[in-house]
């Protein structure tokens, strides 16, 4: 009798530990070898250029020599492939039927990048249970085979899906622009990250800015707050300038680094991707002569 209590008593505590963990923010992750880097890049709000962050950070790494593997977990409002100028036969959410393997979702992007696209225009969330979740971690486990860095696009804003990829991740780039509206969301992206981790592990990347000063009154505005009411101060990895390329690329359906690598913003990603490689700061970047046209006049 005491042997059926003790092993009632330890299936109930087995069940109450899973239920726990099935609750419990940043159940999804990756497991990938030690000298595999996973980059997560979000945002607190969309349209201050995340996906093209990731994706132009993705060919800049390739190009330097690392393996990269680019997955797009933005479900729902997935536009990677775009970028990319391909077309994706499936998806990071197909990995859950029996029959697909990951090989079945990598893809084939720019300067030999490979991805595995999102999903588009469907409301769903990553909200799978345990037996799902189990069925993605042994098939994402080998993504370490084929990269040396994993870039993770989550999708904007706070929903669970971006906030388990964001934890998941051992490195984190905050993207935001100069706008209030994003300045508050990105706060709220690091307020929602301290919340559920003590790791310090997240930076700011400065989109479109004019000059390289804006950048960081960027990073002190968003610091006054965070040290303020969170007790810690962000690092900033760098910043991409306004470039008018960007958008060329977009209506191209290229990545800008590849579209012209001697624009001002693909220069940041040069630097960018530098810094990431080296561990140091990033270098300034001139905007040269086409930069001064372009503020001149107003593009």
């Amino acid at each position: 009798m005491s042997d059926q209590a003790s092993k009632l008593r330890n299936l109930v505590e087995e069940r109450a530990d899973e239920e726990a963990q099935a609750r419990r923010i940043g159940e999804l992750y990756l497991d990938v070898a030690e000298n595999t880097r996973v980059i997560a890049i979000t945002s607190g709000k969309g349209g201050v250029g995340k996906t093209n962050l990731a994706v132009n950070l993705a060919v800049g790494l390739q190009l330097a020599g690392q393996r990269v593997l680019l997955i797009d977990a933005d479900i729902g409002m997935a536009n990677v492939n775009l970028l990319m100028g391909s077309v994706a036969n499936r998806s990071l959410l197909d990995l859950l039927n029996e029959d697909v393997e990951l090989e079945d979702v990598i893809e084939n992007g720019a300067a030999g990048v490979k991805y595995i696209s999102g999903v588009a225009g469907v409301e769903v969330a990553l909200n799978v249970n345990r037996l799902e979740q189990r069925k993605l971690h042994k098939k994402l486990s080998r993504c370490s085979d084929i990269a040396d860095v994993i870039i993770i696009d989550t999708g904007a804003g706070l929903n669970r899906n971006v906030i388990e990829f964001v934890l998941a991740a051992e490195e984190v780039l905050l993207i935001t622009t100069s706008e209030p509206t994003a300045l508050a969301d990105a706060y709220a992206v690091i307020k929602a990250y301290t919340t559920y981790t003590e790791r310090r592990n997240i930076k700011l990347v400065v989109n479109r800015i004019r000059d390289e000063e804006e950048c960081y009154e960027v990073a002190d505005k968003i610091n006054q707050t965070t040290q303020k009411f969170l007790g810690l101060t962000v690092g900033c990895l760098g910043y991409i300038y306004e470039d008018k390329i960007v958008r060329e690329a977009v209506h191209k359906q290229e990545p800008f680094l590849i579209v012209n690598p001697n624009s001002p913003a693909s220069r940041c990603i040069s630097e960018l991707v530098k810094s990431l490689l080296s561990g140091e700061k990033m270098e300034s970047v001139s905007r040269g002569w086409r930069g001064f046209l372009d503020s001149l006049f107003g593009y």
